[in-house]
């Protein structure tokens, strides 16, 4: 399945939850589920894998993954002795892409991913063009020299979509931020029910 370019402000309404990673909009205006009888469904009680899958596609939608991707993340983090879902959560916050999206160089991560895509982006230094790169404690990352000079880059510093989470430290000075710690289970911008992922994926992997 590939990646949805499509309207993100119906993804929103269709989950009824804001994605920030995925749209700067809301649905706060319109929060009824897309379509002639979205008040309809909205009403209508779903089933256990109707809420599993809504949960999953929270995880799909707001970090831009296709199916394939996610799951791969999923059998990395099945692989970590702690809690699955927690683990997740960390492996798909530690993405290039996401981090710089989080650090505020960019409004969503599909503009992030973009500039990261472009080499616009330095990782401990060095041009770097892969927004799925999983960063370690201690990584620096930033825009390179031609993109400090983009505008969206400096107009999304002036007024970033979300706080700056305390696991990522920014440096004003050289314009460019680390990894503090690892981030948790509660890091995802957005409420989530890890469990009900974990058992999505529990007969599916």
């Amino acid at each position: 399945m590939s990646r949805y370019t499509g309207p993100r402000l119906k993804v929103l309404r269709a989950l009824g939850v804001d994605l920030p990673g995925l749209s700067r909009k809301s649905t706060q205006d319109r929060p009824q589920p897309p379509g002639q009888h979205g008040a309809r469904k909205q009403s209508s009680r779903k089933s256990e894998f109707g809420l599993q899958l809504m949960e999953k596609q929270k995880l799909r939608y707001n970090y831009g993954l296709t199916e394939r991707q996610l799951r791969r993340v999923v059998v990395d983090a099945k692989k970590d002795k702690g809690a699955t879902g927690n683990k997740l959560v960390e492996l798909l916050e530690r993405r290039l892409d996401n981090l710089v999206f989080r650090a505020g160089f960019a409004p969503t991560i599909p503009a992030a991913r973009q500039l990261v895509s472009h080499g616009k982006f330095e990782l401990n230094g060095r041009r770097v063009t892969i927004p799925s790169i999983r960063l370690r404690i201690g990584d620096r990352f930033g825009p390179s020299e031609a993109g400090r000079k983009i505008d969206l880059v400096r107009t999304t510093l002036e007024a970033p979509a979300l706080e700056r989470p305390e696991w990522i430290a920014y440096d004003a000075t050289t314009g460019t931020a680390h990894l503090n710690h690892l981030p948790d289970g509660d890091s995802a911008p957005f409420p989530l029910d890890l469990q009900r992922i974990v058992e999505y994926y529990a007969t599916r992997l």
